[in-house]
């Protein structure tokens, strides 16, 4: 098991017989639960994930190193346009962003409420093979802030990964917060052994962005999640009156493509800007029916072949680390 995202650099880790012990455990607020051997027993939770997830054919991870950089926009196209390619094809979508969830907004489900039965929660249906999870519907309204510490994020995505009933899917596309802290070792931890396919990592053009999502990238290879290819959003703006398309951030050091041979990583696609897509998922409808004409349609039916392309096969294992990076 990895330390946890408050330890020391040094940390020896909790499974370590030195936890808690060593020098570089001095200060560290987990030094009396880790000296204890309390957090040498395996977590419970780890199995519960792997047989909820057991009928999920295809998990898939959406993550960024920078906030605002559409990623829960690209997860809700990516969900849609999977769906769209086959109707007897199942589609989840997990919103673990607990303090920000955009999922309930963005695929036009705000107000619904999920269910528990004997056989855990049921997701919100989008449509008849889109089903959307998100803490978004367990709160009281749409501007309750969530306000809680790291155990209890954990504890909730744990829940998520763990207690809602898919049924049968064929893709889980699972929307993290920017960043690499919590929510994504949490995420990382209860995903391991249940095949996980690997992760998009979703940046702008732009350098500020780019330097964000080198982490992510940094993180992925060091939990040892496949990387399944960088997504450009926000390429260029592309006027819907004239179709001249024009740099809103220029890609001054090369953008996500210069960065991906870089780090010897798949190009996935790039997406244009499109105002009639942004508006789109604040309505909370489907920009991909709403507007076929735009060119953010033609680009994501790019990115969902390439990705259907790229994915392993079901019963490669989760924890390839670095084989899937290369294209």
């Amino acid at each position: 098991m990895e330390p946890p995202s408050d330890a020391p650099e040094h940390c020896p880790g909790t499974q370590s017989e030195s936890a808690g012990k060593v020098s570089a455990c001095q200060g560290c607020p987990n030094q009396s639960i880790c000296s204890s051997g309390a957090t040498r027993a395996p977590d419970p939770g780890v199995h519960l994930v792997r047989n909820r997830l057991s009928s999920v054919k295809h998990k898939i991870l959406v993550l960024s190193g920078k906030g605002g950089v559409g990623k829960s926009t690209f997860t809700s196209l990516l969900a849609r346009a999977l769906a769209a390619q086959d109707t007897e094809r199942n589609v989840g979508v997990l919103d673990i962003d607990v303090c920000g969830p955009s999922q309930p907004r963005v695929m036009g489900v705000v107000g619904e409420q999920v269910h528990m039965s004997g056989s855990g929660w049921s997701p919100v249906y989008v449509d008849e093979n889109i089903a959307v999870m998100s803490i978004g519907f367990l709160l009281k309204g749409p501007e309750e802030a969530v306000i809680w510490r790291g155990p209890k994020k954990n504890q909730m995505i744990r829940q998520f990964l763990s207690d809602v009933d898919w049924g049968e899917l064929e893709y889980l596309i699972i929307d993290t917060p920017p960043g690499t802290s919590d929510e994504h070792l949490a995420a990382a931890t209860y995903l391991q052994g249940v095949n996980l396919d690997g992760a998009i990592v979703v940046t702008t053009p732009q350098e500020v962005a780019l330097l964000d999502v080198r982490k992510e990238i940094d993180f992925c290879r060091k939990m040892k999640i496949p990387i399944l290819g960088v997504v450009e959003n926000m390429t260029a703006f592309v006027c819907p009156k004239c179709h001249t398309p024009s740099n809103i951030f220029p890609p001054n050091t090369g953008g996500a493509a210069k960065m991906a041979e870089e780090k010897s990583i798949r190009l996935l696609g790039r997406l244009p800007l499109d105002p009639r897509v942004a508006r789109s998922c604040d309505e909370g409808l489907n920009p991909l029916t709403e507007f076929p004409d735009s060119p953010v349609v033609g680009a994501m039916e790019a990115v969902v072949r390439d990705l259907i392309a790229s994915l392993p096969s079901s019963d490669a294992g989760a924890g390839d680390g670095d084989s899937m990076d290369t294209s």
